[in-house]
């Protein structure tokens, strides 16, 4: 498909049309210039007609209401079912991506759903919100904002799942009507991030602190063996995300072999070894993708069990809202009384 193909494609707002007809889109640190010949690095933003169109707007490649905490999202609504949209296209290149049939090209079978379609959808499902997830939801950023803004004014939250690949203007639209997200920090070093996904880290870490404090965050990690399983890469990561925020999470999940990747699979051992040294600066580290009796949420203060979690069953048991708490603030441990960083009301 090509923007050519489709001249009704709606219009891109984050460009600049360039003498002898090329677009620089403005969306993502990539900066790409798009001709009619060459489409941005994500592969749905194309030039058309002296413009920048979006011929993959609302084309949503898979649609489920998954768990929450299968985005991850362990301390947002624990329980919960979730209606998640994936869409098509990405603006990285992972050599190891775990989605790579919806990223990594445009030719996986979508259907139109608009704005108002995939809210309805939401509403049907009785979820709470609508997770933006599977592939890259930033590459369609106008899709997302538009869906997310009927959203909210339906009472339903928004979930980003993202690679935080943004630049700052459309970054802080976006933060502005999401309500939490988790952000994939795939390593800690600059070259690995160049090199294997095409990326740079510089700019996740400053989409981070952009949105930290200002929505439910939460990060992860997959764990490579010898790409990104270094101590010290780990120990760069848990001490990051510390600063931004002594309460935000951070999940090490093991990598399986996928795509262009044929490295075997992180052993247990090495995550659960690694989530032990990010325990010295983070306070709520999870493992994912690896079996494990539960991962439960313990009261920072008293110890008492907050959220109890095997696999995808997950029971709330020790949180009530606190007196006077507006409904969508923070929990307190039903034991201590002490604030808890989990969202539930």
């Amino acid at each position: 498909m090509t923007a050519a193909a489709i001249p009704q494609a709606p219009q891109a707002r984050w460009f600049e049309a360039r003498p002898g007809g090329g677009m620089a889109c403005q969306l993502c640190p990539h900066h790409c210039l798009v001709t009619e010949k060459r489409p941005g690095k994500c592969g749905v933003r194309h030039a058309s007609h002296g413009r920048l169109a979006l011929p993959f707007y609302g084309r949503i490649s898979a649609l489920a209401v998954d768990p929450i905490e299968k985005k991850p999202l362990y301390h947002f609504h624990p329980g919960a079912r979730i209606l998640s949209a994936g869409f098509v296209g990405c603006s990285f290149h992972c050599r190891f991506c775990q989605n790579w049939q919806i990223s990594q090209g445009t030719e996986a079978g979508t259907r139109f759903m608009s704005p108002a379609d995939l809210v309805a959808a939401a509403q049907a499902e009785r979820s709470f919100g609508i997770a933006y997830t599977y592939s890259e939801p930033l590459v369609h950023a106008e899709y997302v904002l538009e869906t997310a803004a009927l959203a909210r004014r339906a009472g339903l939250k928004n979930v980003l799942v993202s690679n935080g690949h943004v630049n700052p203007g459309p970054a802080d639209e976006m933060l502005a009507l999401v309500d939490a997200a988790n952000i994939d920090l795939k390593g800690f070093d600059e070259q690995f991030y160049r090199a294997e996904t095409g990326g740079a880290l510089k700019e996740v870490k400053r989409f981070l602190e952009q949105a930290a404090g200002r929505i439910h965050l939460e990060v992860t990690t997959l764990v490579i063996p010898g790409m990104n399983d270094d101590p010290a890469q780990i120990e760069g990561i848990s001490s990051f995300v510390a600063s931004l925020g002594v309460d935000v999470p951070l999940h090490l999940s093991a990598y399986h072999p996928d795509y262009r990747y044929s490295i075997p699979a992180t052993p247990p051992a090495t995550i659960r070894a690694l989530a032990e040294a990010a325990r010295r600066h983070v306070r709520y580290v999870y493992v994912g993708n690896i079996a494990v009796e539960s991962c439960d949420t313990a009261c920072a203060q008293c110890g008492a069990v907050l959220v109890h979690r095997a696999g995808y069953r997950v029971q709330v048991t020790g949180l009530r809202q606190a007196a006077g708490a507006d409904a969508d603030r923070a929990a307190v441990c039903s034991s201590c009384g002490a604030p808890s960083p989990i969202v539930v009301f």
